[in-house]
């Protein structure tokens, strides 16, 4: 069957009993016994969710017994969006949601990585742990409010220091320890932070990386820095005298051992951490979520979205840089198990996670698109190889899923499967469109809008289509949206960065259908932004890189998601005069990305152009040029106009027509 005939077949449809014993179906029930709320079809509820949306978030909240030292005054404060204010006068911790799960025996964390053997971390252990490290960041002075980041492999470490810094009320944030140095310092200085967790290095496709020398520049580029927590990661006795104010992780563990774990009770619009997405100007825009929102969003996401509970085993790849891992972490809310995979899932080859799924028991394994076509592609057969009794469903994110890789789920893993293909964003740490235990599954679609989430695709004029690719925008607010950026007191980078294109409406930057059924198909970013692998990253901290080659003149870069399958991302670069793309240059180039940005952001491709096109004002081309090559009339892509040299948009042109081979 080809890949056309294949778009939109029905793959999987949940049995009677798989729909009745899910968390969205109790749900449903719920809402009808306590509230008089009757829904046959999920479209049915979502529709509800989106429109009585007070009446939605009250009812996530008290079917999760959200724990309030003080009650909120209402739901909705301000229904606007940028502006609105959910549940005002409500106090509350996330960290005391997660440990009110806590069964002490049992396995709370299950961790693996390239240079650790599989490993567990029970709710005790990881209570006393949390315990200690939050006692320790009190010692230091660390009061609520006050950053707290770490420079951290995916390790129970990292867990554990995110946990207590909740708990206290501090603002986490993080960075991979394979980002590049300017890339951690853009991020991590501007929110001038009090401690810094950070491990020694880490291993990577069976190759080792000594991060201390990089912590040391980190310090002395953050003056807020009063103290360094060294987590030993690939040394046995890690040298840490060449660093300021550091201890071993070890320290304060056996400093503060038996001590008990206390919550800050902190307003539902507390921040609780700081993600990164870059815009294609400036530093990477600092976003910040509360304690309450992400509460919230998360038990409705981890729960009636992704049907996970306490007998789950809940995994998905991710870095400490990805949101994903942020959502990782929220498995705790629902007292599943999480597991923790750090290293290269490719060494030293692709069986590296279906061995960890089947060692670990796995229920559901989240990965990205990237990761299952590879497998595809690789010729991976994993229900033949491996033991995946255990295994419910399969997570996909990052990038769209092609018709391919539902087919071969389907046919190589398992056939009674769940396949959550999702699409979600840093902006609000969730999925946007998402899955539901109570929907068929058609190949190349997600299955539906996420509850509370007023999904809808917009033409231009701000018109709502429906079997049309169009903007992916959201109508009405929800309580994980950003409260602000950090260091933009006056909302303008906010208000700029969602609400330019149609005012109070939040526009996502993806391309989106809905079709007329309710599922939805997503076909990248309709912006500048850079996103491989599920890690977005500016334009400009490319840029920013390659200044330190001389022979780059200017540059422009663009990520073209060409099909489901596939994004390519070509550089384009002006060189000095007489300077040829020699392979040294080439080198340095993609060395220079590379070390100040990071691996994933290192380009398919460099080409030579004269000139790059830019506005009377001197501002490039970013959007329309990556309109064009994706195949937009020129006309529709941008106002000639404009342009202070239209004559140099010929080649880019011309360069599309050579993109169709690749679109194939």
């Amino acid at each position: 069957m080809t890949i056309e005939k294949m778009e939109g077949k029905l793959l999987w449809e949940p049995s009677q009993q798989f729909q009745d014993e899910s968390n969205l179906k109790k749900f449903m029930i719920w809402l009808e016994e306590t509230r008089g709320l009757h829904f046959d079809t999920y479209e049915q509820l979502w529709k509800w969710s989106v429109t009585s949306i007070e009446g939605f978030w009250s009812a996530v909240w008290h079917y999760f017994d959200i724990q309030a030292k003080t009650p909120y005054e209402e739901v909705l404060k301000v229904r606007k969006m940028p502006g609105a204010q959910w549940f005002p006068g409500a106090t509350l911790n996330y960290a005391e949601h997660v440990f009110r799960n806590e069964i002490p025996e049992k396995e709370a964390i299950i961790y693996e990585s390239e240079n650790r053997t599989q490993g567990k971390i029970t709710w005790a252990e990881l209570k006393k742990n949390t315990a200690a490290i939050a006692e320790y960041l009190k010692s230091l002075g660390v009061q609520p409010g006050d950053r707290v980041v770490a420079y951290a492999s995916n390790i129970h470490e990292t867990i554990t220091a995110f946990l207590a810094c909740a708990s206290i009320g501090a603002v986490w944030s993080s960075c991979a320890p394979e980002f590049g140095i300017m890339s951690v310092i853009d991020r991590f200085k501007q929110i001038e932070p009090k401690v810094l967790f950070a491990v020694d290095g880490y291993r990577y496709g069976g190759k080792d990386f000594d991060r201390l020398e990089l912590v040391k520049k980190i310090q002395a580029e953050l003056p807020t820095l009063q103290q360094t927590i060294i987590i030993r990661n690939i040394n046995e006795e890690p040298n840490i005298g060449q660093l300021t104010n550091a201890v071993l992780w070890n320290h304060p563990l056996e400093i503060y051992t038996g001590e008990e774990l206390a919550f800050e009770q902190v307003p539902f619009n507390h921040p609780l951490w700081i993600l990164y997405s870059s815009g294609t100007t400036g530093k990477p825009k600092a976003i910040v979520q509360s304690q309450g929102g992400i509460l919230l969003e998360h038990f409705k996401m981890m729960a009636l979205q992704s049907n996970i509970s306490k007998d789950d085993r809940f995994f998905w790849y991710t870095t400490t840089g990805w949101m994903m891992w942020n959502v990782v972490v929220s498995g705790l809310l629902v007292g599943s198990t999480i597991l923790l995979y750090d290293g290269n899932p490719a060494y030293p080859n692709y069986d590296t996670l279906w061995k960890f799924a089947e060692s670990s028991k796995m229920t559901m394994f989240g990965t990205s698109a990237g990761f299952i076509t590879a497998c595809m592609k690789a010729g991976l057969k994993p229900k033949e190889q491996f033991d995946l009794s255990h295994l419910k469903s399969i997570g996909s994110t990052g990038s769209p899923l092609p018709v391919s890789g539902f087919e071969w789920v389907y046919e190589h893993v398992k056939e009674d499967l769940w396949l959550v293909s999702t699409s979600g964003g840093t902006d609000i740490c969730t999925s946007i469109v998402s899955g539901a235990p109570t929907l068929p599954v058609h190949a190349g679609e997600l299955q539906c809008r996420a509850l509370g989430t007023a999904v809808k695709a917009f033409n231009e004029q701000g018109e709502e289509l429906t079997d049309e690719i169009g903007e992916l925008v959201i109508t009405e607010p929800t309580p994980s949206m950003p409260i602000y950026f950090w260091n933009d007191e006056s909302g303008e980078r906010y208000r700029d960065s969602y609400f330019d294109m149609y005012p109070g409406i939040w526009r996502h930057g993806d391309f989106i259908k809905i079709t007329s059924r309710g599922s939805a198909i997503i076909y990248g970013r309709s912006d500048a932004t850079i996103n491989r692998g599920g890690v977005r990253m500016g334009t400009s901290e490319i840029y920013s890189a390659l200044e330190k080659v001389p022979e780059v003149l200017d540059s422009l870069v663009v990520d073209l998601p060409l099909s489901a399958e596939q994004s390519y991302m070509p550089l384009f670069v002006v060189l000095k005069q007489g300077t040829e793309l020699s392979d040294d240059v080439r080198s340095r180039v993609n060395q220079a990305i590379r070390k100040d940005c990071s691996p994933r952001h290192v380009p398919n491709e460099i080409f030579v152009v004269e000139e790059l096109p830019k506005t009377l004002n001197g501002k490039k081309l970013e959007v329309p040029i990556k309109k064009i090559l994706m195949g937009t009339p020129v006309e529709k892509a941008v106002n000639t106009g404009s342009l202070a040299n239209p004559d140099t948009l010929q080649y880019f042109i011309e360069f599309q027509k050579s993109l169709n081979g690749l679109q194939k």
